[in-house]
């Protein structure tokens, strides 16, 4: 077979051969990050609480990949790779988490609240669901102006019970706006199983009420989470509305660092880490365990580099505190 033919080959279908391998590495540098974030705020020098996405990182991966730079992204608390996978600068990134003047946010937004709204990527929220309602208004914009763009829209299990959820996919609903809605079902919101929490066998399910499309995919393929929303953005860049996927994963860290985790079993982590997103999709693209570990040790090379800058950045300026507040 040509170089030029296996270029253009797709994986599953979906993703260009050096594409897929590029997103490789992007899920294998997320872990590794996030797994350094988590060293580093048993140290003391990660100010706040942060949420660990380790286990979760084939939706980041095969989300972003299934738009373009042109669209938008609203993040959640459990953002970290959402923000690596759409293109963050992993040293101003790193900078932010340390409290920065040289992060994203000026050393202000720290772990829950890092946006770049140059690149189209509006932030993450520290509160459950708050972005869907702020999708309606994104999408609603990107209407008006008919720039074919959609806004992917990020949230967690947790946030389909909130009132937003509802309001949200309501008004995207009856307006038709290009919002693609991708719920990461890990299990739990907070401590608290989807199992408990809802009556309904798949989240997707309450699309109905509100007469859009519905799915629940394997959250750990990236390749279906790829699937799922480029055939939802073609839907939105095309007039018809909302979508909402149901993307079924796990985390294998706590809700956030204070959390006991008492509420599950060892036995269950384990089970699901058997289905782990990174070896998974090295082995469809017949990555060895050799050339993983490369991957890791190159991801682990990137990362001190960004911890170098970030602590070698400059502390904020005490006197610049007030710079950027509305009111």
């Amino acid at each position: 077979m040509s170089a030029s033919k296996i270029e253009n080959e797709k994986i599953g279908g979906e993703i260009e051969v050096k594409r897929a391998h590029e997103l490789l590495y992007k899920m294998v540098l997320v872990r590794t990050f996030e797994e350094n974030a988590e060293e580093m705020y048993a140290m003391g020098k990660v100010w706040g609480t942060m949420h660990l996405s380790i286990g979760e990182e084939a939706v980041a991966a095969g989300a972003s990949s299934a738009i373009t730079n042109n669209d938008y992204l609203l993040n959640t608390h459990r953002g970290h790779g959402h923000f690596l996978v759409w293109g963050g600068d992993l040293k101003r990134m790193m900078a932010e988490f340390l409290g920065k003047e040289a992060g994203y946010c000026r050393g202000r937004g720290g772990s829950m609240h890092i946006a770049d709204v140059e690149s189209n990527n509006l932030g993450a929220q520290g509160i459950v669901a708050g972005n869907l309602p702020i999708s309606v208004g994104v999408g609603l914009s990107i209407q008006m102006r008919a720039t074919q763009q959609v806004v992917l829209t990020l949230f967690g299990d947790g946030a389909t019970n909130e009132g937003e959820f509802h309001e949200a996919l309501n008004m995207a609903s009856i307006w038709k706006l290009p919002v693609i809605y991708l719920c990461e079902n890990n299990q739990y919101g907070m401590s608290m199983s989807v199992k408990r929490a809802v009556n309904v066998e798949h989240l997707s399910e309450r699309a109905k009420a509100y007469n859009i499309p519905g799915f629940t995919i394997d959250g750990n393929d990236v390749i279906a989470v790829h699937k799922a929303v480029r055939e939802a953005a073609e839907r939105a860049r095309k007039g018809e509305g909302p979508t909402l996927i149901e993307a079924v994963t796990y985390r294998y860290r706590g809700h956030s660092k204070s959390d006991k985790q008492l509420y599950r079993t060892r036995e269950e982590v384990k089970e699901w880490m058997k289905k782990d997103p990174i070896p998974r999709f090295a082995k469809l693209l017949k990555v060895s365990d050799e050339e993983l570990e490369k991957l890791t040790i190159k991801a682990k090379e990137d990362i001190r580099k960004a911890v170098e800058f970030a602590e070698n950045s400059p502390e904020p300026d005490v006197n610049a505190i007030l710079e950027g507040i509305y009111a």
